[in-house]
C-alpha cells in the first residue's frame, strides 16, 4: 500500500501594489517566501509515524494548474496547508476523491476549519497529528475511516516519543533550509496566533538527543545544512536551552529560530547561542508602543511591559553576533496613522539588522478572529485567501483600510530601500567590531551578515 503526503507551498499575497513594491526592493516579503518554501514537518513527521509495510512519497503542490498531472498510484493521501492555500488544498483533496482514493486532511488550519474541509474529503485530523495518526491507519486498513479524529480531551503528545521525520523523502537539490522542532507552544497565548490555542495548552521540550538525531539524519543529505527550527518560541525553558546549545555547537552548523525578547536577559545563554553558530533571531515586537500591545495577549500583557526593554535586548543580542530580525504588526486596535512613523523611527534608532512588517491579520480559529467578527471588521468572511500576513483582511479600529494600506506602502518603501537596508546591515558590521560579546566565531558571522 502506498500514501502520498501533500503539502501546499507557495504562498502568493494577493496584495498587487504590495507586490509590486516587493519586485522592486531588497529583502522585501523575503521572509514570507522563505516559510512557503521550507517543507511540511508535520508531514513529515508522520511519514516518520508510518509503519515500514507502507511505501510513502512526500509532493509539494505550488502550482495548481498542475493538478491533472499528480500521481494517483496512492491508496491513502494525506494533506496539509497553510490557510491562504486552503481552498487550493479542497480541490486537490476533491480531485483525489474523484479516483476513489480517500484523502485525510489536517493540520492547524484544517483543525480550524474541519467542518468546511470534511465535505471534500474522507477524514478530518483535528489537533496533534501524531496523537491520531496511528489510529487512522488501522481503521484505513479495516476499510473503516472516520469523518473526524479528535484527541480526547486533556490528551497531549509527549515530545520524548517523537519520530524521527523521513527528512529522506525531501530532493536534496530543492531545499537550502530544512526545519527542526525543538519546542511546541509558547507560553503567551497572544490573541490573534493560532498555532499554540489550537494545537496544545502547554510549552512542550524535545528532548536534546532526539533533536541532534534529527540533525544526523539532516547532514546524511545535507552535508551542510541550514537549519530553521519550527519553534513557536524557543528559549523559553532555560535549562532545556542551554543544554541544547552545547549540544549543537558540536555539529558546526548555522541556524535560525524565533523566540521573544526575554532571550536578551541571560548572557549564558547568548554566548552559547552565538557559539552554536545561530546566525539570525526572529523576534515578534509588534510595536515599540506598550499601549499597542495591551490586550494582545490572552493571560496578561507580558509583551506590553518588555518595549522600554526593546532597545538594550537588540544591542545585547545582536552585540554577540547574532542577528535581529524584528517584527512589527500594523492594524493592532491601538495603531493609528503616526504608528508608521513611529516604527520607522525605532527601525533606525535600535539599529536592528533586519526588520519584517505585515498586516494584523485574523486567521481561523483564533480569539483574534472570533472577536472581530462579532464587532464587524472582518471584511470578507472566510476570505482565507487572505491569510498572507501581507493582505489585509480586517478593518483597523483607528484608521480606515485606504490608511492601513498608505502607510504601509510608504513605509515598506523606506526599510526596503536600498539605501536603508545597508545602512543596517553596515551599522551591525561597525558596532560589532566594537563588541566584547563577539568571541571567536566574528569572521564567520561577518562573512554570513554580509
Amino acid at each position: 500500500m502506498k500514501i502520498g503526503f501533500i503539502a501546499m507551498s507557495g504562498v502568493r499575497a494577493h496584495n498587487e501594489e504590495l507586490t509590486k513594491l516587493g519586485l522592486t526592493l531588497p529583502g522585501f516579503v523575503e521572509r514570507n517566501k522563505t516559510i512557503a518554501s521550507l517543507p511540511s514537518l508535520g508531514l513529515l513527521t508522520l511519514a516518520g509515524l508510518t509503519p515500514k509495510k507502507y511505501e510513502v512519497e512526500y509532493l509539494e503542490i505550488a502550482d495548481m494548474r498542475k493538478l491533472p498531472l499528480l500521481p494517483v498510484d496512492f491508496d491513502l493521501v494525506a494533506i496539509s496547508t497553510f490557510t491562504a492555500q486552503f481552498y487550493e488544498a479542497l480541490d486537490v483533496a476533491d480531485f483525489y476523491e474523484s479516483k476513489k482514493i480517500p484523502v485525510v486532511m489536517g493540520g492547524i488550519t484544517v483543525s480550524a476549519l474541519f467542518e468546511q474541509a470534511k465535505e471534500y474529503c474522507s477524514s478530518v485530523v483535528i489537533g496533534e497529528g501524531e496523537l491520531l495518526w496511528p489510529e487512522v491507519l488501522r481503521d484505513f486498513e479495516n476499510g473503516n475511516l472516520k469523518p473526524v479524529y479528535r484527541s480526547p480531551v486533556g490528551a497531549s503528545f509527549d515530545l520524548r516519543d517523537a519520530p524521527l521525520p523521513r527528512f529522506d523523502l525531501l530532493d536534496p537539490d530543492k531545499y537550502n533550509r530544512i526545519t527542526v522542532q525543538t519546542t511546541r507552544g509558547c507560553p503567551h497565548r497572544c490573541e490573534f496566533c493560532a498555532s499554540s490555542i489550537l494545537l496544545t495548552p502547554n510549552y512542550k521540550l524535545k528532548p536534546v538527543e532526539k533533536v541532534i538525531a534529527e540533525i544526523h539524519a539532516i547532514k546524511e543529505i545535507w552535508p551542510r545544512p541550514f537549519i530553521e527550527f519550527a519553534d513557536d518560541n524557543s528559549f523559553v525553558n532555560m535549562r532545556h536551552s542551554k543544554e541544547l546549545m552545547r549540544a549543537l555547537a558540536k555539529e558546526k552548523l548555522r541556524w535560525f529560530t524565533e523566540t521573544d525578547i526575554n532571550v536578551a536577559k541571560d548572557d549564558e545563554l547568548l554566548g552559547l547561542i552565538r557559539d552554536a553558530g545561530c546566525q539570525q533571531v526572529l523576534i515578534g515586537l509588534e510595536s515599540p508602543r506598550g499601549a499597542n500591545l495591551a490586550g494582545v495577549e490572552l493571560k496578561g500583557d507580558w509583551k506590553a511591559r518588555q518595549t522600554d526593554f526593546y532597545l538594550e535586548a537588540i544591542a545585547r543580542i545582536q552585540s554577540y553576533g547574532i542577528t535581529v530580525n524584528g517584527c512589527f504588526v500594523f492594524g493592532l486596535d491601538g495603531d493609528t496613522q503616526e504608528s508608521f512613523d513611529e516604527v520607522h523611527q525605532f527601525v533606525k534608532q535600535s539599529g536592528l539588522f533586519e526588520v519584517q512588517i505585515t498586516f494584523m491579520t485574523a486567521f481561523p480559529g483564533t480569539p483574534l478572529y472570533q472577536r472581530l467578527k462579532k464587532e464587524d471588521r472582518v471584511i470578507r468572511d472566510r476570505a482565507w485567501e487572505l491569510c498572507t500576513l501581507f493582505d489585509i483582511n480586517v478593518t483597523p479600529k483607528n484608521m480606515t483600510v485606504a490608511e492601513l494600506q498608505s502607510g504601509f506602502l510608504d513605509l515598506a518603501t523606506k526599510l526596503y530601500s536600498t539605501e536603508e537596508t545597508q545602512e543596517r546591515r553596515r551599522g551591525f558590521k561597525r558596532r560589532l567590531k566594537s563588541s566584547a560579546n563577539f568571541g571567536r566565531h566574528g569572521k564567520g558571522h561577518l562573512k554570513l551578515a554580509a
